[in-house]
C-alpha cells in the first residue's frame, strides 16, 4: 500500500529545491516543470511512492510511467543496453521532448513499467528540474500532474486547480515551453524504430536523424508505452472535431457553443467562447496553447465544443493526435 502522507489543505507553490528534495526522499509527491508539461514527480526506485502516483492520478496501473534522469551517463544504471539508433537520438535530442523505450534493468520496479520489459526514459529540458534530479540519488517518475484522462497542465496554476489538495508542493518553473508531451520511440531487436506516442519532437526530425520509422500511437487496453490509450486529454464537454462551420450549421443555440480554431476566429460565436491557437500560423504556438485552450473551455457555460484540426505535419501531427483522443468518449 502507498505510504500515508499528511498533506496541507492546498499545495505550496515555490522554487525551493531542498524542500522538493526532502518531500521526494520521504516518499512524497512533488509537481515538477518540464519543457513539455508539468509532471507528478516521485522516486522511481520507491515502489510505494510510485503507487502513490497511480492512486493520486487515479491512473490505471497497466499504463506505464516515464522515468526522468539528468544525464545520458545515468541510462546504463537503469537499462540493459542501448541500440545504435537510440544512442543517436539521445545524443541529438536530449535534454528535450524525446522519450526512449529501452530494456530495463532490475533496479527499476515492475510497477513503473506496468510489468513490461522496457522502461521509458528521458532527460527533461528544464533547468529547475535538472537541478532537482542532480540533488537526488534516484530518478523520478513524472506522468502529467493531473487526474488521469484530463487535460495536462502547462503551468503551476493548472496543477493547483486539479491536484492542489492532494500533493504538498508544486515546483514553479513558469509556463511550459512546448506544451504537449514528449514523443516516445522504441526499437525492436533489429533496431527498427517505432513511434509509440506523437509529441513535442516531430517525426520528421526523428527520420532526419535515423531514417524511416513506423508509427503505432494508440492502444485501447494494453499500451506498450506511456500515453498510448485512445481516450485521453479530455475536457468535460461534448467535442466535435472537424469543420467548425459545418458543425455550427447544425446547432441552434450558438451561445452554448465553444470554438477552438487554428488561425482565425469565427464571426457567429461570442469572442469569449473562442480560442485561436495560433494567430501567427505557427504550429509551435498552437502546441503551446493547446492544453490551456482545452482547460479554458471547461470554465465557460457551453454544451458543445467544436475544434478545428491543424495542418497535419511536424508538430501538427502531435496536436491532432491529442485532439482526436480528446474527442473520444
Amino acid at each position: 500500500m502507498p505510504k500515508s502522507i499528511v498533506l496541507q489543505d492546498m499545495a505550496n507553490i515555490g522554487s525551493n529545491l531542498n524542500k522538493a528534495k526532502s518531500i521526494i526522499q520521504s516518499g512524497g509527491l512533488v509537481a515538477i516543470p518540464t519543457e513539455t508539461v508539468y509532471g507528478l514527480g516521485a522516486d522511481a526506485l520507491n515502489p510505494d511512492a510510485v503507487a502513490s502516483v497511480f492512486s493520486t492520478k487515479n491512473r490505471p496501473t497497466f499504463d506505464p510511467l516515464i522515468t526522468h534522469i539528468s544525464s545520458i551517463g545515468q541510462v546504463d544504471s537503469y537499462t540493459l543496453r542501448w541500440s545504435n539508433k537510440a544512442w543517436a537520438l539521445a545524443k541529438k535530442f536530449w535534454p528535450g521532448p524525446l522519450t526512449l523505450l529501452l530494456p530495463k534493468s532490475n533496479s527499476i520496479p515492475d510497477l513503473v513499467t506496468s510489468g513490461m520489459e522496457k522502461v521509458a526514459v528521458r532527460i527533461p529540458k528544464s533547468e529547475l528540474t535538472l537541478k532537482l534530479l542532480n540533488l537526488l540519488k534516484s530518478p523520478l517518475v513524472a506522468p502529467s500532474a493531473n487526474p488521469f484522462g484530463y487535460v495536462s497542465p502547462t503551468n503551476p496554476k493548472h496543477v493547483e486547480d486539479q491536484l492542489g489538495n492532494k500533493i504538498p508542493y508544486i515546483l514553479d518553473g513558469g509556463e511550459c515551453e512546448i506544451g504537449i508531451e514528449s514523443t516516445i520511440v522504441g526499437f525492436d531487436s533489429e533496431d527498427n524504430a517505432t513511434v509509440y506516442r506523437l509529441g513535442g519532437l516531430s517525426v520528421d526530425d526523428i527520420k532526419n536523424e535515423i531514417g524511416d520509422v513506423q508509427i503505432t500511437a494508440h492502444s485501447t487496453s494494453n499500451p506498450q508505452a506511456p500515453g498510448m490509450l485512445k481516450s485521453h486529454y479530455s475536457p468535460k464537454v461534448k467535442i466535435k472535431l472537424g469543420n467548425i462551420y459545418a458543425g455550427l450549421d447544425k446547432i441552434k443555440e450558438i451561445d452554448q457553443v465553444g470554438i477552438i480554431s487554428f488561425m482565425q476566429p469565427v464571426q457567429k460565436v461570442p469572442p469569449n467562447h473562442q480560442v485561436v491557437l495560433a494567430p501567427d500560423g505557427s504550429l509551435k504556438t498552437a502546441a503551446k496553447n493547446l492544453f490551456s485552450a482545452l482547460r479554458y473551455m471547461d470554465t465557460i457555460n457551453i454544451s458543445t465544443l467544436l475544434i478545428e484540426e491543424v495542418p497535419d505535419y511536424g508538430l501538427g501531427e502531435a496536436i491532432n493526435d491529442r485532439l482526436r483522443r480528446a474527442a473520444v468518449k
